[in-house]
């Protein structure tokens, strides 16, 4: 595992902080010949603007300049994590609590590891969702330890 986006983190929390913008995720992935380093940003409120992006850009590039932690070439990308934004934090999961969400999970629950659904609870042992299953709806919870990935999604189904 890579540990440029923790470095990363250190080196944009201060600039966001500078600028009341939060941290959703970094990525430093490889597609093709390139590498890239994205930052995902975001408000407290929600809603990010392309001024906003470019501005931590500017910053950011100017530290990475600096500091020089990555040693192959890349291209920083700031951006807002979109409507299907990740959920990593506390904060958000608890943020996320009534919106339809995307979970997948290390190993199966109900014998599956994909979940769509409504979030009904958060709490520190794990998370509870309504889940729809062809016809009916089910309370499915999923202990945090089992949870790979969590994102918000959108609810095509309404």
């Amino acid at each position: 595992m890579s540990k440029v986006p923790s470095v990363i983190e250190e080196y944009v929390t201060p600039i966001l902080d500078e600028l009341n913008l939060e941290l959703v995720d970094i990525e430093f992935v490889r597609e093709g010949r390139n590498w890239f380093l994205r930052v995902y940003i975001d408000t407290p409120e929600g809603g990010i603007d392309i001024d906003q992006c470019a501005l931590v850009s500017e910053k950011l590039s100017v530290v990475l300049d600096e500091k020089d932690p990555i040693e192959q070439n890349y291209y920083l990308e700031v951006s807002s994590p979109g409507a299907e934004r990740p959920l990593k934090k506390e904060s958000d999961f608890q943020k996320a609590i009534g919106k339809f969400i995307h979970v997948k999970t290390y190993e199966p629950i109900k014998d599956m590891k994909e979940f769509e659904g409504y979030l009904t609870a958060y709490t520190e042992v794990g998370l509870e969702m309504e889940v729809r299953i062809k016809t009916r709806k089910i309370n499915v919870f999923i202990e945090k330890d089992k949870i790979a990935k969590a994102r918000l999604a959108i609810d095509f189904s309404s």
